[in-house]
């Protein structure tokens, strides 16, 4: 059970998880999803203070260097876009978005509200680099990301220890709400240092997929009209020795749904 390529090291069961002393990591974020800010008959406002509330702590327990939003950070309306800007003003650390399929805007509104574009790269030190995929259009349609773009970030990064890719939706249709992007997939076979990529979408998703040797992660959901009982977040951990470890957080219980650590190769 692994990150990217590298050897088995370590599958944890939630209840014996133990995190590595806290001196030992280099890089701590975490992914939260499906916010679906202003959908109708749902606590959002309740769930996303929840969510906030639960992220500041995990900054001032163990450390957070940033957080990411990946995707449905409103529901369809675009006059809920500000509002929900305004609420994760919250959050004492950086915040990075994907767009998700109910975030029916253009991309200079998009751009405007977060600070971001639709497909953007962001670096983390001199090792570590994250490239966030665009997966739907403003109407809300499911796309395959753009190929061409996303080859160029795969070769422009290829040379970093630690490569994350993030996007909404996940690329192979394993369940009714995917998509197939046979070339996106194929692409991050052959990347040898692609350690994980990372989905919202699937609201009753919190563990992972694998294909073609690398895993695709998911992370429950902020809020929204369904999905798993409780409301979840991801953290990772890349360790200074290498070694990369993703654990899923039950946020009310402040316990760990699952988890996986791969060696450094």
């Amino acid at each position: 059970m692994i990150i990217g390529a590298g050897n088995v090291v370590q599958s944890f069961a939630a209840s014996t998880f133990k995190l590595p002393d806290s001196k030992d990591v280099l890089l701590r974020f975490a992914l939260a999803s499906d916010g679906h800010y202003g959908e109708l008959k749902t606590d959002y406002d309740f769930h996303h203070d929840n969510m906030i509330g639960w992220l500041n702590k995990e900054k001032a327990q163990r450390g957070l260097e940033f957080t990411i939003f990946n995707g449905d950070t409103f529901h369809n309306d675009p006059a809920q876009l500000p509002l929900v800007k305004k609420k994760w003003d919250d959050l004492k650390m950086p915040l990075y978005v994907s767009h998700g399929n109910h975030d029916m805007v253009d991309e200079a509104t998009w751009q405007n509200a977060w600070g971001y574009p639709l497909n953007y790269t962001f670096e983390k030190g001199k090792h570590t680099a994250f490239i966030v995929l665009d997966t739907a259009t403003p109407a809300g349609v499911y796309t395959c990301p753009n190929a061409a773009w996303t080859k160029q970030q795969l070769d422009k990064y290829k040379d970093k220890k630690n490569l994350f890719v993030i996007m909404h939706i996940t690329p192979v249709k394993w369940t009714g709400a995917g998509i197939d992007c046979p070339d996106i997939v194929a692409m991050f076979g052959k990347q040898q240092n692609l350690k994980g990529i990372f989905h919202g979408h699937d609201h009753d998703q919190d563990n992972v997929k694998e294909k073609d040797g690398k895993q695709y992660f998911f992370d429950s959901h902020i809020a929204g009209s369904w999905g798993t009982e409780y409301r979840g977040y991801r953290i990772v951990e890349v360790l200074k020795n290498g070694d990369v470890l993703t654990y899923q957080m039950n946020g009310k219980l402040e316990t760990t749904v699952n988890s996986r650590e791969v060696k450094a190769s």
